[in-house]
C-alpha cells in the first residue's frame, strides 16, 4: 500500500488526467476530475472522492490528497480515513510537514489501524495537541508508571483523553490505584483506569472498603480476594452498587455526601495548619528583626 500511495502523490502526466476527446470527454474536462483521478489512485471510489472534494472547497487539491495519504499509511481504510477527515476537517489545514510528523509520532506510540481509528474517534485532539504536552504524559506513563510499550498503546487506544490531563493528575490517579488499591499496570489497562474520573474511582473504592468487600493490601503485595478493578469501574453506578457493593442506591448516596463532607473538613484543617505555619514563620522573622534593631 505504501508504494501505491507514494506513486499516487507524484505529479501525474497530463495525458493521464486529460485523455483525447471522445464520448466520455465531457466527464473529464476540469481540475476537479484531475483531483478525483488522484484520489482514485489512492484507493478511494468515486463517491468517496466526491465527499472528500467537498471538504474545505477552497483548499488546494493536493492538500486533501496528502492528508488522506498520511491516514492511509497509518493503516486506516479509505472509509475510515474519510470519516476521520469529515469529523476533523481542521486536519486538512495542517501544514503537510506537521501532519507527517504527527502521523509518525502516533505510529511510534503504537497507534495505527484500528487503534488509531478508535483513539482519534474518541479524542480528535491527538492530531492537534502540542507535541510537548503529549510527550510529558507519555514520558510519565512509560518512565514513572512503568507501562510497557504494548500496554501504553492499548491504554491510549481505549482512553486517549489521558493525553489531555496534566501529568501531576495522571500520576496521582495511577499512584492511588497502584499503592492504595494494590492494582498492577496490566489490570489498569484492562479496566480502562484513566477513563474513570478520579473522584468516582475513590468513591467506589472507599465504599467497598468500608463495607469490608475491598481490603487494602500490605505494601508491595496484592490482595487476591479483592474484586477485579474492571468489576469496580466498568459497571454503571446502579450495577456497581447492587452487584459489587451489595448495597442500596440510598446507602451509596448517603455515603457520597458524608465522604464529601469529610473531604471539606480535611481541606479546612489543612488550610488552618498552613495559616498557623505562616503566622509562626512571620513571628520568627519579626522577632529576629527586633533583635537586630536592639543590637
Amino acid at each position: 500500500m505504501a508504494a501505491r500511495l507514494l506513486r499516487a502523490l507524484r505529479p501525474s502526466a497530463p495525458r493521464a488526467l486529460f485523455p483525447a476527446p471522445g464520448p466520455r470527454c465531457r466527464y473529464q474536462t476540469g481540475p476537479e476530475e484531475g483531483e478525483t483521478a488522484e484520489l482514485l489512485a489512492l484507493g478511494f471510489d468515486r463517491a468517496q472522492a466526491r465527499r472528500l472534494r467537498l471538504l474545505q472547497p477552497g483548499l488546494e487539491p493536493q492538500r486533501r490528497a496528502e492528508a488522506a495519504a498520511q491516514l492511509l499509511l497509518l493503516g486506516l481504510n479509505e472509509e475510515a480515513a474519510l470519516g476521520l477527515l469529515e469529523r476533523n476537517p481542521g486536519l486538512l489545514r495542517m501544514a503537510t510537514a506537521r501532519l507527517k510528523e504527527r502521523a509518525e509520532y502516533l505510529r511510534r506510540l503504537g497507534l495505527e489501524g484500528a487503534r488509531l481509528q478508535s483513539a482519534a474517534g474518541r479524542c480528535p485532539e491527538v492530531w492537534t495537541l502540542p507535541r510537548r504536552r503529549m510527550e510529558a504524559v507519555v514520558r510519565l506513563l512509560r518512565e514513572r508508571c512503568l507501562f510497557t510499550a504494548e500496554q501504553l498503546a492499548e491504554l491510549l487506544r481505549s482512553c486517549p483523553e489521558v493525553l489531555l490531563e496534566e501529568p501531576d493528575r495522571v500520576q496521582h490517579h495511577f499512584q492511588y490505584a497502584y499503592f492504595r488499591m494494590g492494582v498492577r499496570q496490566k489490570e489498569m489497562v484492562k479496566a480502562r483506569l484513566f477513563c474513570t474520573p478520579f473522584a468516582e474511582l475513590r468513591n467506589r473504592h472507599i465504599f467497598l472498603e468500608r463495607r469490608g468487600i475491598y481490603r487494602t493490601p500490605h505494601k508491595g503485595q496484592i490482595q487476591s480476594n479483592n474484586p477485579p478493578l474492571r468489576d469496580v469501574l466498568r459497571p454503571s453506578e446502579g450495577d456497581f452498587v447492587a452487584g459489587v457493593a451489595r448495597a442500596s442506591a440510598e446507602e451509596y448516596e448517603v455515603f457520597k455526601r458524608l465522604l464529601a463532607r469529610e473531604e471539606e473538613e480535611e481541606e479546612m484543617e489543612d488550610e488552618e495548619e498552613d495559616e498557623e505555619e505562616e503566622e509562626g514563620s512571620a513571628a520568627l522573622h519579626t522577632e529576629g528583626d527586633d533583635r537586630d534593631w536592639h543590637r
